[in-house]
């Protein structure tokens, strides 16, 4: 089933001359696979995602999600939509720094609204130790290292129970061993919970993780490779 669609969408920044950041780009997000976008820096690959995101606004094209055209949707309606259904990850983890790992998981809990203190506490609690950090749930960002952080990250992604992950260099910070880990938490997330999960990468072992590799180059979708 595809989770999230992208029709000849256009990002361009005004300007004399405009600088086009995606040209024409079209694609199909299916739940259960997990997709890499790949490419030079500067080809237009976190843009996108930023667009499929619901982030920033095509300049023309259309967007989908779960079949539903979402592109004119007003920023009160984006960002609700964002909460109920997206996730997302980072190269830098945007960790609260003051508050512990429970906290952080719980904050989008709190701001979708749909738990009571006690079910969104153990939701949270639940999330952490499925990530593996069972035990470390009142630590501090500053007294966990940097795959802990990022695997608090990811179960903040999880916090409202997304159909849709979005990572933009979710491993850019770290280690193998630690980038692995995610690696395989990504492909997890796709292929035993059915989730639409997408991450822009620079990393060829990601890429080659990957159900689906989609390739840009100056804007442009060059080409989408499926295992």
């Amino acid at each position: 089933m595809i989770a999230l669609e992208a029709r000849n969408v256009v990002r361009m920044l005004g300007g004399d001359p405009p600088t086009t950041l995606v040209d024409d780009a079209s694609l199909a997000l299916e739940r259960g696979r997990f997709t890499t976008i790949i490419g030079p820096s500067g080809c237009g690959k976190s843009s996108l995602l930023y667009l499929l995101g619901l982030l920033d606004r095509p300049t023309s094209g259309t967007l989908l999600v779960d079949g539903e055209d979402v592109t004119s949707l007003g920023g009160d309606a984006r960002a609700l939509l964002r909460l109920e259904r997206f996730g997302f990850v980072f190269q830098f983890h945007f960790l609260l720094p003051e508050f512990t790992a429970l906290e952080n998981v719980l904050l989008p809990i709190r701001r979708l609204g749909s738990l009571d203190a006690p079910q969104a506490a153990a939701r949270a609690q639940t999330l952490l130790g499925a990530v593996g950090l069972a035990g470390k749930e009142g630590k501090t960002p500053d007294r966990l290292s940097g795959g802990e952080r990022q695997r608090v990250a990811i179960a903040r992604a999880l916090a409202n129970d997304p159909q849709i992950i979005l990572g933009d260099e979710p491993t850019g910070n770290l280690d193998s061993k630690n980038a692995a880990v995610v690696v395989e938490m990504f492909k997890t997330l796709a292929h035993e919970e059915n989730r639409a999960v997408v991450c822009v990468t620079h990393d060829p072992n990601i890429a080659e993780a990957a159900d689906v590799r989609i390739a840009m180059l100056d804007g442009r979708i060059a080409s989408i490779d499926g295992k």
